[in-house]
């Protein structure tokens, strides 16, 4: 018995390892100023094809995405943070979806 969880587990692990290798991880400043922000952020940012699992810290208004780089790059995860009304790194929040944000949410809402 004990031979044949070992021998799955040699053949499972390598293919568990490949199947993360695939992802790339990228940490994005925003201009993200509360929990709400981070709500929304988190949401939206879901949705976002090649997504896999992403964190706001809004202490630091880093957000770390986790990501397919097959199915989208860096440049595009910035996009798709402007579009929602944020700021990515140099990416400048995208006006109109800006002005729909919450007061708590704009640039010196809780600073």
């Amino acid at each position: 018995m004990k031979k044949n969880i070992l021998l799955l587990l040699i053949f499972i692990l390598p293919v568990v390892s490949f199947a993360q290798s695939d992802n790339d991880t990228v940490f994005i400043q925003t201009s993200a100023q509360c929990g709400t922000c981070k709500k929304k952020i988190e949401h939206e940012m879901a949705f976002v094809k090649g997504v896999k699992t992403l964190n706001l810290d809004v202490k630091s208004r880093q957000l770390m995405v986790v990501y397919n780089p097959k199915k989208i790059n860096t440049e595009g995860l910035r996009q798709a943070l402007s579009k929602i009304g944020y700021d990515a790194d140099s990416v400048a929040a995208d006006p109109k979806a800006y002005m729909k944000l919450p007061e708590c949410c704009k640039k010196g809402g809780h600073d």
